[in-house]
């Protein structure tokens, strides 16, 4: 007896190769999965930025709005009505 049978030789290496090809495919998914990510926060750092840039540009039209805009005097406070009784 100088080793194992031929059969299981061969059992054993088309394990590993399905092995092998299964370990690819999953390193070639994880990646796609990464890059999907990536694009992913990508996208919405810009859409943020976007936003934001959005934000202070109102902030800053209505600040000038307000400044333009004439001061109107405080109404005067109402008398409050006194009833005979």
């Amino acid at each position: 007896m100088a080793g194992p049978p031929k059969g299981t030789e061969a059992a054993r290496k088309a394990a590993q190769t399905h092995f092998t090809q299964s370990e690819q495919r999953d390193k070639v998914i994880k990646q796609e999965i990464e890059k999907e990510r990536a694009a992913s926060a990508a996208k919405t750092a810009k859409l943020k930025a976007l936003r934001l840039a959005k934000e202070a540009t109102e902030k800053e039209e209505a600040e000038k709005r307000q400044a333009a805009a004439p001061k109107t005097a405080a109404p005067a406070p109402r008398r409050k009505r006194i009833t005979l009784s």
